[in-house]
C-alpha cells in the first residue's frame, strides 16, 4: 500500500521517470546492439573535443585560436553527420528526449512541497511614501525608459524623477541631494551598477529602495522575483508594495547588490574599449589573463580557506546556485547572511574541459563565508562592482551586512524559479514502489 503522505501523482511521476530512463537506454541497444556503446563513446569524445576547442579559442591567439574555433564548430557537426549517415541520429534524438522526460518527471516527483516563506525574506505591507524619488537612465537596456513610458508612469505615482544625462554625473551625490530635499523612498530605473550606488545611499539613511528593471540584465531584479520584461510593473511597489529586508555586500567601503569580481573579468571591464565592443575586447584580453604571468595573480582567504595563484575571484551577495547551466548566476535567496565565493584557477586544456563538463575540477573552488579577503602583489586591485570598474587598495576585505537594505517590491510579481538539485534516483525508485 502507498504511504499516506505520498500523492498518487508523485507515484506515477516516479514510475514515468523510470520507464523513460529504461526506454531511452533500450532504443539504441535495439537499433545497434552493443555497437551503441561505441556511439555513446563517440558522442562523449565529441563533447570533450568541442570543449578543448572553446578553451583554445579563449586562451590563445593567432593560429591556435583559429584552430580552436574550427574544432569547436566542426566536431559537433561531424559527430551529427556520422550519426545520420549510419542511421543513429533518430534513435539518439529519441533517447535524448526520453532521458530529458525522465529527469523532468523525477525532479517533479521528489520536489519538496512548497512552504510559504521558507526561502523568501519576510514581507510586510509598506506605507505609501510622501516624497518618492526615482533616478532613471534613459540609455539603459537599449532605451527601456522611453519604450515603456516610465517617466510618465512614475510621475503619475507622485514621484519626483531625475534623468541621468550623457555626462559623468555623480549618482551617489544625486541620491544624497534627494535625501537632503526630503525624499523618503529611493528608486532606480537602470542597470545593476547604478542600482548599487543608490542602494548604498538608501542603506546609509535606512530608506526603502525600489528596483525598476530597466537595464540589460538586471540580475538583482530577477532574484527579487521582478518581471524584467515589464519594468513598469515595478512602479506598483511605490504606491502599494511589500517590504523585504535583504543583505548587502561590501568590497572595502563599496556596496554591491550582485557581486564584486576580481581578476580576469575585472581586467576586461577596466579596458576602455569594453563599453564600445564588449565581445571583441574580451576575446582580445582573455588569452593574457588566462595563461599570462602567474606572479600577478590573486590570493584569497576566508576563515580557514586559502587559495593562491588565482586568475579570478567572484564574491557574490549570497551564494549563486551554480556556475554554469540554466540557473548559472542565479541566487536562491538574498537573506542568508553569507557571501558566495568562486575562485578560478585554470591553466591548461584538461582543467578547462573538466570545468566545462561540470565534473570534479581543480579549476573551480566554491565556498561561502561572512568575510573574504582578496589580495595581490600590487598596491591596488581592479574590481568589477556589479559590472562597473573601480580600483581599490589591496588587500580588499569583502563582507556581508545581513538585512541591511529595505527593498520594496510589488505585491504581485513572477517570483524566482525553484532550484534544481541533483536528482535522487534511489528516492525516485522508492516513490515508484509507493514508499516515502
Amino acid at each position: 500500500m502507498p504511504s499516506a503522505d505520498i500523492t498518487r501523482s508523485r507515484i506515477w511521476q516516479a514510475r514515468t521517470a523510470l520507464l523513460a530512463l529504461v526506454a531511452g537506454a533500450l532504443i539504441p541497444l535495439t537499433v545497434a546492439g552493443l555497437r551503441s556503446l561505441l556511439w555513446l563513446v563517440l558522442g562523449i569524445a565529441g563533447l570533450a573535443l568541442a570543449a578543448v576547442g572553446v578553451w583554445w579559442t579563449l586562451a590563445h591567439t593567432g593560429v591556435v585560436r583559429a584552430c580552436g574555433a574550427a574544432v569547436s564548430v566542426a566536431v559537433p557537426f561531424t559527430v551529427l553527420a556520422l550519426y545520420a549517415a549510419y542511421g543513429m541520429l533518430g534513435p539518439a534524438l529519441v533517447s535524448l528526449g526520453l532521458w530529458m522526460l525522465a529527469v523532468a518527471a523525477a525532479r517533479s516527483a521528489v520536489a519538496p512541497r512548497h512552504r510559504a516563506g521558507t526561502s523568501a525574506p519576510a514581507q510586510t505591507p509598506a506605507e505609501k511614501p510622501c516624497r518618492p524619488w526615482i533616478l532613471m537612465n534613459p540609455r539603459s537596456g537599449g532605451g527601456k525608459v522611453d519604450r515603456f513610458h516610465l517617466v510618465d508612469k512614475a510621475l503619475a505615482t507622485g514621484a519626483s524623477v531625475t534623468l541621468l544625462g550623457i555626462g559623468q554625473q555623480d549618482v551617489v551625490e544625486l541620491a544624497r541631494r534627494a535625501v537632503r530635499e526630503g525624499a523618503d523612498l529611493l528608486a532606480v530605473a537602470g542597470g545593476d551598477g547604478t542600482q548599487a550606488l543608490v542602494a548604498e545611499v538608501a542603506h546609509e539613511h535606512d530608506l526603502p529602495f525600489v528596483v525598476i528593471p530597466a537595464g540589460t540584465r538586471n540580475h538583482f531584479a530577477l532574484d527579487l522575483g521582478l518581471d524584467r520584461d515589464d519594468p513598469a510593473a515595478a512602479l506598483d511597489a511605490v504606491t502599494d508594495g511589500l517590504e523585504l529586508r535583504v543583505d548587502l555586500g561590501f568590497a572595502a567601503d563599496r556596496v554591491f547588490v550582485n557581486n564584486a569580481s576580481f581578476g580576469t573579468y575585472a581586467a576586461v571591464v577596466a579596458d576602455p574599449a569594453y563599453r564600445q565592443a564588449k565581445a571583441r575586447t574580451a576575446l582580445q584580453d582573455l588569452p593574457e589573463l588566462l595563461t599570462g604571468d602567474a606572479s600577478h595573480r590573486l590570493r584569497m582567504r576566508s576563515g580557514e580557506h586559502r587559495a593562491d595563484a588565482l586568475q579570478a575571484v567572484l564574491v557574490s551577495n549570497n551564494p549563486y546556485r551554480s556556475v554554469v547551466g540554466p540557473h548559472g548566476g542565479r541566487r536562491e535567496r538574498l537573506d542568508s547572511g553569507l557571501l558566495g565565493v568562486l575562485c578560478v584557477h585554470v591553466d591548461n586544456t584538461a582543467q578547462a574541459v573538466r570545468a566545462v563538463r561540470g565534473g570534479r575540477s581543480t579549476g573551480f573552488t566554491r565556498l561561502t563565508g561572512k568575510e573574504v579577503v582578496v589580495d595581490a602583489d600590487t598596491d591596488t586591485v581592479p574590481v568589477g562592482i556589479d559590472g562597473e570598474h573601480v580600483t581599490l587598495p589591496a588587500p580588499v576585505v569583502c563582507r556581508i551586512a545581513p538585512g541591511a537594505l529595505r527593498v520594496r517590491v510589488p505585491r504581485h510579481r513572477p517570483g524566482t524559479p525553484k532550484s534544481r538539485a541533483a536528482t535522487d534516483w534511489r528516492r525516485v525508485a522508492r516513490l515508484a514502489r509507493g514508499l516515502a
